[in-house]
């Protein structure tokens, strides 16, 4: 894409600034995704070494292998977009980098919403009955589509039709 130093009409910046406020942005929110992930990966991990995680059944086994994996994968998508901002720092290709960290943070996003849900019914199956442990998943499902995927399709619509 080519650079232009023209002022964008909504705001009084160029697409230079305006691509360092955006990968300022996703910095931001990268760093607090990051500490989500980890406590939720430390949390996971010190599991099996507490005395009941041996009373876990098949089902409680597998959701906890799912859970582990999907940390994981959240914790190295979140290095990936540290790492792509690493190596192509100062090559003039920060629109290519804001738009792979975007793609990135979504992933970062879903992999969390599936944590969080994946934890709720966890920890619910383990204290209550499998029924609540699968409402309640269903439940958490329904709430994250709703702030992460409606809330701010619903924003953007009130946004267009100024």
């Amino acid at each position: 894409m080519e650079e232009s130093s023209t002022p964008r009409h909504d705001r009084d910046e160029t697409r230079a600034e305006r691509m360092d406020r955006l990968f300022g942005d996703l910095l931001q929110e990268l760093r607090v995704m990051q500490t989500g992930a980890q406590l939720t990966s430390g949390f996971l991990l010190t599991l099996p070494f507490q005395t009941r995680f041996t009373d876990l059944d098949g089902f409680q086994r597998g959701l906890y292998l799912a859970l582990v994996i999907i940390s994981l994968l959240t914790t190295a998508l979140v290095m990936t977009a540290v790492a792509v901002h690493q190596r192509l720092s100062g090559q003039q290709v920060k629109d290519r980098v804001v738009a792979v960290g975007r793609t990135l943070l979504a992933g970062v996003l879903m992999t969390l919403a599936l944590l969080v849900t994946g934890i709720a019914v966890f920890v619910v199956d383990v204290v209550e009955q499998r029924g609540w442990a699968l409402a309640t998943g269903g439940l958490m499902a329904v709430v994250l589509i709703g702030l992460l995927i409606a809330l701010p399709r619903y924003l953007l619509v009130g946004i267009r039709r100024r």
